[in-house]
């Protein structure tokens, strides 16, 4: 089910968000989150969700401004990420991507964008699938690793 994330949620969000920061090339961000910046993130204007079955969570997605500026203020980005053990094909990462592209458009946003890395082969078919089209592909911008990766920026008009 999907859900506004709570406080009580910060340490599964944050042990969530540090494995794919810790481990994987998902995320370039190379400093793992504090559970003060999970529970910012919760208290902050931007909406967090998360899919918990009664279990506890095991994703969340979340959307925020794409750049600065008045003239970018219809344009979103966002994030999404489960828990690594969730199990693939469950539905709910599709669910969680039609609660925040459902909560932009009510918000009157117009353009959602996924950033996403050149070696996550699922996540670019999943927003496939969801109706993103790629617009960009940028090379060599992420470092982590010891190496270069590629960000491929994923579009869905809302």
């Amino acid at each position: 089910m999907i859900r506004a994330a709570r406080q009580t949620d910060v340490p599964a969000l944050t042990s969530i968000w540090n494995h794919y920061i810790r481990d994987t090339t998902v995320t370039f961000l190379p400093d793992e989150k504090t559970q003060e910046d999970v529970l910012a993130l919760i208290k902050g204007p931007d909406p967090l969700v998360v899919w918990d079955e009664g279990a506890g969570v095991t994703g969340f997605a979340r959307y925020f401004p794409f750049r600065s500026g008045r003239g970018y203020v219809r344009t979103v980005e966002h994030t999404i990420l489960l828990a690594p053990d969730a199990p693939k094909g469950s539905g709910a990462g599709r669910a969680l991507m039609e609660a925040v592209m459902t909560d932009a458009k009510g918000a009157g946003k117009h353009s959602m964008i996924a950033a996403v890395s050149g070696e996550n082969l699922p996540a670019l078919a999943f927003h496939a699938r969801l109706g993103f089209v790629e617009i960009a592909r940028l090379p060599q911008v992420g470092f982590k690793f010891g190496r270069w990766l590629d960000l491929v920026l994923m579009q869905k008009l809302l």
